[in-house]
């Protein structure tokens, strides 16, 4: 249960959270509740907590303490502004617009820059909820440091947080979701004719849950590690179980078809599989993969301290050999490949085990796992020994800085928001604010916010009725509302990164319960709070489309050159590296195109949304999502084959790899260029399969054996994939050039 709970949250960074937030808010209650404050306070209180706690996102524990410190002193600036300016309607206004601009221009200064926005914005918000006066000012003073120094107490003392820790427990869920994804490979080994389709999805879900969890890890490998050189031997270890996993859901999927699986299959939803033949019932064969595939789901997943006595060690040997063809079951070609290919997979548990447990005992090792950990001790000599230089890419300045166009816009739609929320209640006229605030938060494009607002909307909706029933039931007793409320927000929280619309929902159901308890509670003002919703959207998506405009098209445009300008640097560098040149940091190299491409599936989100009208342009950029994540699987395995070059036994620089690649890394800029001008005279390159470098008797035989064998296929696959780009992205060919 354990395991599960850490594959659905990676990190726990949901569930803590939630609970660091629900535990801020309940121990301001407690302690204000004692000094027998008015309901209104308590309300203040709740809502300070929850904004100190939710704000500061820094990883280090000294910084957080600075941003909550530096938070008191902006929220009791806020207050005291909002206050003074309650009853002065153009003046409270005007700086509104000034402070929501201040707020989201502070994002370009990192996370502190954000969180003392947030707090100023939220605390502000406050100050209008529960209509602060400067007679009531020493009271929410008191209040608001008193909801300050829980959330430390709840931060510090009672959940306390190390990026370590969190460090820690990504890799736990890195592993949980390792097991899931073996465990779905050994479902589709049995899986019937009625049944694949389905268990192909599953597996497509499962990789690309691998995949997301790599790079939360990367994000937390520089705070959460003690030095660089462990950062990037975790790394690289990460990236090698990635890889190998993705490669023995391949290689079961080519062995039961009639013909090798396109690498597409299983990054493009709706994709068939070839079932052209299926794997023997049951034989020998298929009695031994399916035991191993349960065998390395144990490597993967057991700790080194139940790891007791010489099963599992006998198992890894047995694993370990299928890498140096020792006892492969007499079965067809393809699935003595899936074999091999849990031969890779368990060397990457064992590279896994040793950078997260440390050294471990030696003594049942066979020869195949002793030349394994000397192939580890090797890499990870050579990644103690390399340097890693990171260029400084210019940023953009003025209007062109993304966090000062959202500023911009985000002021003009604040503006507009007040003028029309004034028009449906002057009372409550901040609600279309706040929506208007929120839509632009981690969003980027007008279809991102247009799609944010709807969300929005639903969630209100739907918390509007929750919240009608909800109030009638708790009444006026007010412990239990308060109770309800720490449900929803716990609720709120781990939900946020799932749902938006959950998120939504679960916010205005709390807040049907906040009027209650201010016994402000009607239908009508339920009603308005849809109305004031619907209104914020509405100018947020007019303020995006109108004030220096990021359109959908041209943001996603941006971002794919990006993922192809990242997959060129990493084919050009393993390439290279492969024919003998100098070696890099391909792994993040590789990382940093898995970064580019995740930020290009989010931008393409308003496009593949079930709401966008245009269905073919939908089906064209899943498509063309799908053929980029088949590239980057593809650019991975190169750049992690290319790092073994220097200590693995098996694997030669051949120059003639640079020959190959020439073709690929052209066409990859022709189609960037093309994307970022359509009217740049790009053409894609059409000449010899690479794949003709495998045919026996030919000058171009491969003299390495299997892993020069593999380098060509994914040179190969990648040629395709890349040259499949060309047609969805209008981009001719030669062979598409009219004849004169």
């Amino acid at each position: 249960m354990w395991d599960r709970l850490a594959a659905s949250d990676p990190g726990l960074l949901r569930l803590t959270a939630g609970l660091r937030t629900v535990t801020a808010i309940a121990l301001t209650l407690a302690v204000l509740a004692a000094l027998r404050v008015p309901v209104s306070q308590l309300v203040a209180g709740a809502m300070a907590a929850m904004v100190s706690t939710f704000a500061i996102r820094e990883k280090q524990r000294s910084q957080q303490a600075v941003t909550l410190a530096l938070g008191l002193l902006v929220a009791l600036a806020s207050v005291s502004l909002g206050a003074l300016l309650n009853e002065q309607v153009v003046g409270g206004d005007v700086f509104f617009v000034v402070l929501i601009f201040g707020a989201v221009y502070g994002r370009r200064f990192g996370d502190r820059g954000t969180a003392l926005g947030l707090i100023g914005f939220q605390i502000y918000f406050l100050s209008l909820f529960v209509h602060a006066t400067t007679a009531t000012l020493p009271a929410l003073y008191g209040v608001i440091c008193g909801a300050f120094v829980c959330s430390a107490a709840a931060r510090f003392v009672l959940l306390p947080e190390t990026p370590a820790g969190t460090l820690d427990r990504l890799r736990r869920a890195f592993r949980a979701r390792l097991a899931q994804l073996i465990a779905v490979q050994a479902e589709l080994l049995d899986a019937g004719p009625d049944d694949v389709e389905k268990l192909l999805e599953d597996l497509r879900t499962a990789t690309a849950r691998l995949h997301e969890t790599a790079l939360m890890i990367q994000g937390r490998l520089e705070d959460g590690t003690s030095d660089e050189t462990t950062a990037r031997l975790l790394q690289r270890r990460i990236a090698d179980a990635e890889i190998a996993s993705e490669r023995l859901g391949l290689l079961l999927l080519t062995a039961r078809s009639a013909q090798r699986t396109d690498t597409l299959t299983l990054h493009l939803p709706g994709a068939p599989l070839p079932l052209g033949g299926e794997l023997p019932v049951r034989d020998e064969a298929t009695e031994a993969l399916a035991r191993d595939l349960q065998a390395l789901r144990v490597l993967m997943l057991r700790p080194v301290g139940e790891a007791r006595g010489t099963a599992l060690a006998q198992v890894r040997n047995r694993l370990l050999g299928y890498r140096e063809e020792e006892n492969l079951p007499k079965a067809a070609p393809p699935v003595q490949d899936v074999f091999r290919g849990l031969g890779e997979a368990a060397r990457a548990a064992l590279g896994l085990r040793l950078a997260l447990d440390g050294p471990q005992d030696e003594t049942d090792d066979s020869p195949a796992t002793t030349r394994s950990r000397e192939e580890l001790d090797a890499e990870d000599a050579a990644i103690e020994a390399g340097e890693e230089s990171e260029a400084e890419e210019p940023e953009p300045t003025g209007l062109r800085r993304p966090t000062t166009r959202a500023a911009v816009q985000v002021a003009v739609g604040s503006a507009l928001a007040i003028a029309g929320g004034e028009l449906l209640s002057s009372q409550r006229w901040y609600w279309a604010v706040l929506t208007c605030w929120i839509v632009f938060i981690n969003t980027a494009s007008t279809g991102e916010i247009l799609v944010k607002g709807y969300r929005r909307l639903l969630g209100t909706v739907l918390g509007v009725v929750a919240g009608i029933g909800l109030a009638g039931l708790v009444g006026q007793h007010t412990w239990t509302a308060f109770t309800l409320v720490l449900v929803f927000i716990f609720a709120m929280f781990y939900t946020a990164p799932l749902s938006y619309t959950l998120m939504s929902f679960f916010v205005t159901a709390m807040l049907g319960l906040l009027y209650t308890l201010l016994n402000t509670y009607s239908l009508s003002v339920l009603v308005l709070r849809v109305e004031e919703t619907a209104l914020g959207a509405a100018c947020g998506v007019i303020a995006a489309a109108v004030v220096l405009p990021i359109h959908t098209d041209r943001r996603t445009n941006e971002l794919l050159v990006e993922v192809l300008n990242r997959l060129a640097d990493v084919t050009r560098a393993a390439v290279d590296q492969l024919s003998g040149g100098a070696g890099e940091d391909l792994v993040e190299r590789a990382r940093d195109l898995d970064q580019a491409l995740a930020d290009l599936r989010a931008a393409t989100e308003p496009l593949t949304h079930p709401i966008a009208p245009l269905r073919a342009r939908r089906d064209t950029a899943r498509y063309v999502v799908a053929l980029l994540e088949t590239c980057a699987y593809h650019a991975r395995s190169l750049a992690a084959t290319a790092e073994l070059l220097p200590t693995h036994p098996s694997i030669a620089a051949d120059p003639r790899l640079s020959g190959a690649c020439a073709r690929i890394v052209h066409n990859i800029e022709a189609i960037a260029a093309h994307v970022a001008d359509p009217r740049a005279a790009a053409e894609i390159e059409r000449g010899p399969s690479i794949a003709s470098m495998l045919e026996p008797g030919t000058l171009r035989t491969p003299r390495y054996g299997r892993v020069t064998d593999r380098v060509l296929r994914h040179l190969q696959r990648l040629d395709e994939a890349v040259s499949g780009l060309a047609r969805p992205l209008g981009i001719t060919t030669g062979a598409d050039r009219p004849k004169k």
